[in-house]
């Protein structure tokens, strides 16, 4: 506890070892089936869930998975193919082309098994008729910067797909198809996990559009024609393609928040799980959470010190300016400015997939001298704020948190101490 930052490094690790997907997959295994056993996947964690159902799995295996460059990892019979993340490129579009073709001609006799995890929208590109891998990069890019929240933009992409909103699993029909997710949404709606390529749920383009206007998301107007296309409809749970699939949330925000609140109470210290489904702008968010730091601080409400404040979930962040860094980085910023000055606050922000925006960070530590540090070299950090340039700021400072890529994905993990 005299050393904040191995402490708070130590909560992450701990949330990140709940997630594992050896720990993960084993209560989940499906019965083997009289035919093939298939495997599709995509997400930044399927590599290592493919790995892991190797491992445990009694019988032949053959199959594909989709994961971020670099995010790889050994197989023996399940290959493993990279794409880009969070911008799609060509690669995600060969990928979700032979994860189609994977499932083509199977008989009722037959086992898919979908290892599916957070990051799958963007490397399943699968552009529908009459758009193109540079429509859907654009979509994309529309949706990362306009702060809507996760549910909102794979409600859009899913009606702008071949192979998201159930597609895939559709597509593997008469076979059986059983979905293990590992959840990154707020909430675990396995139908919004990777825009849910193997679970439909009941949203219209209706809906997609709705939330284009709620959201104020300016797409080029084939997208919103086709959107507004019969073409745009996704199938729903009642079609009977999906009578014997199943679907299991293996590892979410939840159970990582609850190991890491066991961890620092081992420790020594008072642990609060918030929330694990926190949206919202993450400025905001982080203001929230000095606000409620700072109360604690003071005046012993509503909790007593010592403590640490847990709290999960997906924020966005709504882009203002030009510079680097992702949603963690952000929040953290802005809860960096809120305490500045004050001694006795630490604090660890960070993406549980090792990776927080574009660059190699998962996030970054703060505490009340940031904003000073900051100062002091010259900068000031609420014109980096501004700017959406947090990892700048905490680069400068050397407080960025650099794990690497952790093979699971299960959203934000935060950990405030007040000592």
């Amino acid at each position: 506890m005299l050393d904040a930052r191995p402490f708070l490094v130590s909560l992450f690790e701990r949330a990140v070892q709940a997630a594992d997907p050896e720990r993960a997959i084993l209560p989940y295994l499906p019965q083997r089936p009289r035919g093939r056993t298939i495997v599709i996947g995509a997400g930044k964690g399927s590599a290592q869930l493919a790995a892991a159902l190797e491992k445990h799995w009694d019988g032949p295996l053959e199959g594909l998975v989709v994961t971020r460059y670099g995010y790889g990892c050994p197989t023996e019979c399940i290959e493993v193919f990279e794409a880009a993340h969070p911008v799609p490129d060509e690669n995600g579009v060969i990928g979700a082309k032979r994860l189609m073709e994977l499932v083509h001609g199977l008989s009722e006799d037959d086992l898919v098994i979908a290892l599916i995890s957070g990051g799958g929208s963007a490397l399943l590109p699968a552009p529908p008729a009459g758009l193109t891998l540079e429509d859907e990069i654009a979509l994309n890019r529309a949706l990362l910067a306009s702060g809507a929240p996760i549910s909102a933009m794979n409600t859009i992409r899913k009606h702008v797909s071949e192979i998201k909103g159930g597609r895939l699993a559709r597509a593997a029909y008469p076979a059986r198809v059983v979905s293990l997710i590992v959840s990154d949404i707020p909430g675990d709606n396995p139908a919004w996990v990777a825009s849910g390529p193997t679970v439909p749920d009941a949203t219209t383009p209706g809906d997609a559009l709705a939330e284009i206007r709620r959201y104020r998301i300016d797409l080029p107007a084939k997208i919103l024609d086709h959107i507004a296309s019969d073409n745009a409809k996704a199938p729903t749970p009642d079609d009977p393609a999906f009578c014997r699939n199943s679907h299991h949330v293996i590892a979410s925000a939840a159970v990582s928040l609850e190991a890491a609140a066991k961890a620092a109470e081992e420790a020594g210290s008072r642990a609060v799980i918030l929330s694990d489904a926190i949206e919202g702008e993450a400025r905001e968010a982080g203001r929230f959470h000095a606000a409620l730091a700072r109360e604690i601080l003071a005046r012993n409400r509503p909790f007593t010190r010592p403590v640490v404040l847990l709290s999960g979930g997906e924020t966005t962040v709504t882009l203002r300016g030009s510079g680097k860094g992702g949603r963690n980085s952000e929040f953290l910023l802005s809860f960096a400015l809120s305490i500045s000055g004050l001694e006795g606050i630490e604090a660890l922000a960070a993406d549980t997939d090792g990776i927080d925006g574009s660059e190699d960070n998962a996030g970054a530590f703060a505490n009340g001298t940031t904003a000073a540090r900051l100062i002091e070299k010259g900068l000031d950090p609420a014109e980096l704020l501004n700017n959406n340039d947090a990892w700048s700021a905490f680069n400068a400072v050397g407080d960025l948190f650099v794990p690497g890529p952790t093979g699971t994905n299960v959203n934000d993990f935060r950990a405030i101490l007040i000592r």
